[in-house]
């Protein structure tokens, strides 16, 4: 039960892990610091006047019983920081978060890599955030990223394909931020974990996401940024990444490519260049995984026909139909069959209506 007072104190604005300690080592436990009478606080002198009025009120209105019956209701669970399971690799960062709330499994034993990138993405932003992922799934690596359009949510996609993944959310975990993922969100937490510091019910505020970041780099051996604009929040995240001594990498994009501003500053200031999950692996001694990683995936026999097709596309510029026959002049009696054949073997990705690129997802000889 005394995580559930750590989680009650923690719910308090401007209570944070530093303060959150200080409290529980004056009072002897977090119990003692919630039932402690409000002279005994401020005689504490820990919390100032107007924070230790905050703490007040909160206690005037959590119901700590109501609470915990509602979040076990709602499977979410709690880990402290002084328990077994929390994540290593998360307790040595400056201000690793004293209680996280979380829906799945955190599986701690595993190798954690973030991929982070922008909200916009271009074509070539998306299939190298799923490739990565689903690659690096496939290796035995856990996929930390934050759960927000673009980047972020295919890097969780491609990952659920091989293997397993780690959403961290700027808000509680039973809300759905963006809504559409919500789905996404429940496969996350039944193969993985989907995580916050933030106490369910607590809607996403702005200010929450720089703190999120610090989550996302603080689980993860390095962080990858895939697409980043100059100032895309996922560079805040590999600085903290650098600021806690953690690899970065980052994908080379077109030096014409507003979205790839931030990865090739990234680039210039020292971050290795990657430019496939490999490149990543050798970097943790996974070389060899690597390569049995790629034998693994199930890699898929093409016909003559499927093979002139994929030779004209690319994983970046998107082609109709109409510039498929072009380039191939008739070399393909039926291609929208053909292109047919090629989606169910996740060889090609429709990305609008008569629209084709390259898939990450799919393997082929």
């Amino acid at each position: 039960m005394e995580k559930y007072f750590w989680a009650a104190l923690q719910m308090v604005s401007g209570i944070g892990s530093v303060t959150l300690k200080r409290l529980v080592d004056y009072f002897g436990s977090a119990a003692n610091a919630w039932k402690a009478s409000n002279a005994e606080i401020l005689e504490s002198r820990i919390l100032s006047e107007a924070l230790a009025k905050k703490l007040f009120r909160h206690r005037q209105f959590l119901d700590m019983d109501k609470a915990c019956a509602d979040w076990e209701a709602k499977q979410i669970k709690l880990l402290a920081v002084f328990e077994d399971d929390y994540p290593e690799l998360l307790k040595n960062i400056y201000n690793p978060p004293a209680i996280l709330f979380y829906k799945g499994h955190i599986h701690k034993e595993k190798k954690h890599l973030a991929i982070v990138g922008s909200r916009k993405f271009s074509v070539y932003g998306k299939s190298l955030a799923e490739k990565f992922a689903t690659d690096l799934a496939a290796m035995g690596f856990v996929i930390v990223s934050g759960a927000a359009h673009g980047i972020d949510t295919f890097a969780h996609c491609g990952a659920l394909t091989k293997g397993t993944t780690i959403a961290v959310l700027g808000c509680g975990v039973d809300v759905s931020y963006p809504r559409e993922n919500k789905r996404l969100l429940d496969k996350i937490a039944e193969k993985g974990a989907v995580l916050s510091e933030y106490a369910p019910g607590t809607q996403p505020l702005a200010a929450f996401f720089p703190a999120r970041n610090r989550i996302i780099s603080g689980l993860s051996m390095g962080t990858i940024v895939v697409e980043a604009a100059k100032r895309s929040g996922s560079l805040i995240t590999a600085e903290m990444a650098l600021s806690e001594g953690r690899d970065v990498f980052a994908v080379p994009g077109s030096v014409y490519s507003e979205q790839s501003e931030g990865c090739n500053h990234l680039i210039q200031q020292g971050a290795k260049l990657v430019t496939c999950a490999g490149d990543v692996a050798e970097e943790y001694g996974s070389r060899e995984s690597s390569a049995a990683a790629e034998e693994q995936n199930g890699k898929l026999l093409m016909s003559a026909e499927e093979k002139e097709v994929y030779d004209t596309l690319s994983y970046e510029r998107v082609l109709s139909v109409d510039e498929i026959i072009y380039k191939l002049r008739t070399n393909v009696s039926n291609i929208s069959f053909v292109l047919l054949q090629m989606k169910l073997k996740k060889i090609v990705e429709e990305i609008q209506p008569g629209m084709y690129v390259r898939s990450a997802k799919g393997r082929i000889h």
